[in-house]
């Protein structure tokens, strides 16, 4: 089950901003997240604000769950006018148990409140089992662009710690169903360290990744989260934690093998090729503005951040209530929208300028061999690989 959400200040029935946050909204681009908290099953490892349709408990309904949605975009309408929207990205839970004509209308009505920019990126995710080439030619045609699949791994023995439904090979087959309806981009995730993984599993994952012909590819290291069944495993000693030095060989084993297949590292923990990049996640790491729509979603706008209700029943109530699902907002200040965008842009291929940072502490990460010399001298701080297994410990030094 997902965690608490931070405490702050209340939001206004009717979702309103300060003046201040909404004068320049989109100056620097604009998103819309759209969460969709439905999954067929919990895997053991998820701690994201999702729900089985038992433990909703007879609650919001997943037939109604669009227009739920709509209702949310018809306040943020009132709220703000950014323009156009940049980028979409439709995220989970899994998106792709709603019918694709469900999402097709939250991307319609976003678009008739908004309006997509030319060229919009319009990403849904979606695990494997649950998409075929006719749910997948829908969604092209209703304009989404991008999909992203939950592959995780490529070995059956892995899939079953994680608690994965689908079968090793099914994500690459999907990803090339994807590429068959005739999306402009394809995203597999893949997590490593997983408690039994070994190095050739590893590979064999690297190899299914490659050979699907996907343009993009995440990799992270698996975070043991509280509150999960397989940090209780772990806790009862069912199964081992993971371990650190795994997982550094599991990055270097990953960078070596994309990046000879053609993919580019752009952050630290995705890789793409030529114009690939996930545009939308690139204006979170920015520090551009986006409004979330669905239950537990976070927002952020001029500066001022916030996050709905949680559970999908308090957020269906609020919103036919005619009131903001808003639970509390926070307005950030300058020190903590520095320090966000320090710990955001250092993980980034382009960097951060040496100016933006701690200057006793960028010399002694250079002296550590975690930063590149040639953009150092040309003022700027940018990771090297050893930097990039290293990162946390980078922006410390730095903030």
């Amino acid at each position: 089950m997902a965690g608490a959400l931070p405490d702050g200040e209340p939001v206004p029935s009717d979702g309103s901003l300060p003046d201040e946050a909404t004068r320049s909204v989109g100056k620097n681009g604009f998103a819309v997240y759209v969460h969709v908290p439905f999954c067929a099953s919990r895997c053991g490892y998820c701690d994201f604000n999702t729900y089985t349709a038992g433990e909703l408990g007879g609650g919001a309904s997943r037939d109604e769950y669009a227009g739920t949605v709509l209702r949310e975009l018809e306040l943020a309408a009132r709220v703000i006018e950014p323009g156009r929207v940049d980028t979409v990205f439709v995220g989970g839970g899994t998106p792709t148990l709603l019918p694709a004509d469900d999402l097709a209308r939250i991307l319609d009505g976003i678009d008739r409140t908004w309006g997509l920019a030319p060229g919009a990126e319009v990403t849904t995710e979606a695990n494997p089992e649950s998409v075929d080439p006719a749910y997948l030619g829908a969604l092209r045609r209703a304009g989404f662009t991008r999909v992203s699949l939950g592959m995780q791994s490529a070995a059956e023995n892995v899939l079953r710690v994680l608690d994965r439904k689908h079968t090793a090979g099914r994500a690459p087959q999907a990803a090339i169903e994807a590429r068959e309806a005739g999306f402009d981009h394809v995203n597999l995730d893949l997590i490593y360290g997983t408690p039994g993984e070994t190095a050739d599993d590893f590979a064999r994952s690297l190899d299914a990744v490659i050979g699907a012909g996907v343009d993009h590819v995440s990799a992270y290291a698996l975070i043991v989260e509280d509150g999960t069944r397989m940090a209780a495993r772990m806790r009862r000693g069912e199964l081992p934690f993971p371990e650190d030095d795994v997982a550094a060989d599991r990055y270097l084993a990953a960078e070596e093998a994309l990046t000879g297949a053609g993919f580019g590292w752009y952050e630290v923990s995705n890789w793409a090729r030529d114009d690939a990049r996930c545009r939308h996640n690139e204006l979170y790491w920015t520090g551009a503005d986006w409004w979330g729509l669905g239950p537990g979603a976070h927002s952020h706008v001029g500066g001022v951040r916030w996050w709905n209700v949680k559970h999908p029943l308090a957020y269906a109530q609020r919103l036919a209530g005619g009131g903001s699902p808003g639970l509390a907002r926070e307005v950030l200040t300058a020190e903590d929208r520095h320090m966000e965008d320090v710990m955001l842009r250092v993980r980034l291929r382009e960097g951060i300028p040496l100016d933006r940072v701690d200057a006793t502490g960028a010399a002694r990460a250079l002296a550590g061999g975690l930063l590149d010399e040639s953009a150092y001298a040309d003022g700027r701080l940018v990771l090297t690989l050893r930097g990039r297994l290293l990162a946390d410990a980078v922006i410390r030094d730095v903030l």
